[in-house]
């Protein structure tokens, strides 16, 4: 047996029933056909094509501190484990036995130096190894050990510990990957005293009946908050009009925010210039922050207090990692695919080092306000658009708003800015989409892949 990773292509497989060609056509500049979310042939491709080839986010290394540590995710639908072994050096597993294909890791984290498969008792070494076998001599004289080990993703690699991996080759460098994203997260984690955040808190799990990407075309749209979250705006209305995101309630692209998209698929809402005074007087109010803030002043002084105080709220970024990290206040949201119309979302919520601990209880308690606040609201939408979609006389999505306005300026490094409502974000990451699923990045091949 060989440990070369490769895609099957059975009859009626996705390859056959969506030929390259015929995906471009689903693309338009200002559309996309809706089997983009309703096909379940194109969702398999996606979930070679797209999670498997460019730079999927996997964990953060807090998630894994030590030596033997790991934690169990998706990269699309597939199951993996995420490990630091036993020497230090990260890896992205697929959680299958290579004898009958049961998973070896059923616990969500922990520390382990090897993953005994519960089925027949195959036992991995932390970096995929295979170490042990129940009566090997079954197998006969040919059988070895290194032929069995667990399939792995070829290349991992870390921005600021946020840990990406991938089966494609031909990919540039992760960080040349991420471009101008890197400056929007580097400037969301350099508030912080040692330029980190920490994951560690369970996530609060969402599942809704709709695709995957329904969420990463709303992540960047400053469009549907004024409709959409009326009820949140309307609570924060009662404390002023220069609340967290009031400033979307009255003609929002007569304002200073603005959307960009960033290339690669990745996309930014930037909030900071409807920002006043600073970030703490521009979150809603929250049970206990009165208290809070009046504990620290009278510790630290008003100086010290208003940085600490300032530590707290998000960075006012909306940041979109394509295809499934978003970095949404002091959350990461990511994206889980399960069929081509349901979808999981994990929010993990963030805490920092160098602060009193009283900052990373206000934290926790600002990142209780809009999961239970803002996204039911996203969600349901998201639920109703799909379908919507399954009306097969009605075939395309529109995506044109600010298209031939003459407000959208790029960049000399390809970057789109434009006002906060316009969708030039969700062409821009279809683009990148349709790059992908007809292999026409940097030399992309579904036979690519080595667990070695």
């Amino acid at each position: 047996m060989s440990t070369q990773l490769s895609v099957i292509k059975p009859h009626g497989s996705p390859q056959e029933s969506h030929p390259d060609e015929e995906l471009r056509r689903l693309v338009r500049g200002d559309s996309v056909h809706r089997t983009l979310y309703t096909d379940p042939s194109i969702f398999d491709k996606e979930m070679i094509r797209v999670f498997g080839g460019t730079w999927t986010y996997v964990a953060h290394e807090s998630q894994i501190p030590n030596r033997d540590d790991f934690f169990t995710t998706q990269l699309g639908v597939r199951p993996i484990i995420v490990t630091r072994d036993s020497r230090g050096q990260i890896n992205a597993l697929l959680n299958r036995c290579t004898h009958r294909g049961s998973t070896v890791c059923r616990e969500p984290s922990g520390s382990a130096k090897r993953f005994q498969c519960p089925y027949h008792a195959w036992t991995f070494a932390n970096d995929g190894r295979l170490e042990s076998v129940p009566w090997p001599k079954g197998y006969g004289s040919n059988f070895t050990y290194d032929a069995y080990r667990l399939g792995a993703l070829p290349r991992v690699e870390s921005y600021r510990q946020f840990i990406f991996a991938t089966f494609n080759m031909d990919l540039p460098p992760l960080a040349e990957h991420l471009g101008p994203a890197t400056e929007y997260l580097d400037a969301w984690l350099d508030r912080y005293p040692t330029g980190n955040v920490i994951v560690r808190s369970s996530a609060q799990k969402m599942m809704y009946r709709a695709n995957w990407k329904l969420s990463y075309d709303n992540a960047a749209d400053g469009y549907h908050p004024a409709f959409s979250h009326r009820s949140l705006l309307k609570v924060a209305s009662r404390y002023g009009d220069d609340r967290d995101m009031q400033y979307f309630a009255k003609r929002p692209d007569d304002g200073p925010l603005y959307v960009k998209y960033l290339g690669n698929g990745h996309t930014v809402v930037d909030q900071r210039p409807g920002m006043k005074e600073g970030y703490w007087k521009w979150i809603r109010p929250f049970p206990g922050m009165e208290a809070f803030e009046a504990s620290l002043r009278k510790r630290y002084g008003d100086a010290e207090a208003e940085r600490f105080l300032d530590m707290g709220p998000g960075a006012g970024l909306n940041l979109n990692i394509f295809p499934n990290l978003l970095i949404i206040g002091n959350h990461l949201q990511i994206v889980e695919p399960l069929t081509v119309d349901s979808t999981a979302l994990s929010w993990y919520g963030t805490t920092i080092e160098g602060v009193p601990d009283d900052i990373n209880t206000m934290r926790m308690r600002m990142q209780e306000d809009f999961p239970a606040f803002g996204e039911p609201d996203d969600l349901a939408n998201f639920e109703e658009a799909q379908r919507g979609m399954v009306i097969p006389e009605m075939e395309w999505i529109d995506i044109s708003r600010g298209a031939g306005t003459g407000a959208e300026k790029t960049d000399h490094q390809g970057v789109v800015t434009g006002p906060v409502t316009h969708e030039h974000h969700i062409r821009g990451y279809f683009q990148e989409w349709a790059k992908l699923m007809t292999g026409a990045t940097t030399g992309w091949s579904e036979s690519r892949g080595n667990a070695e």
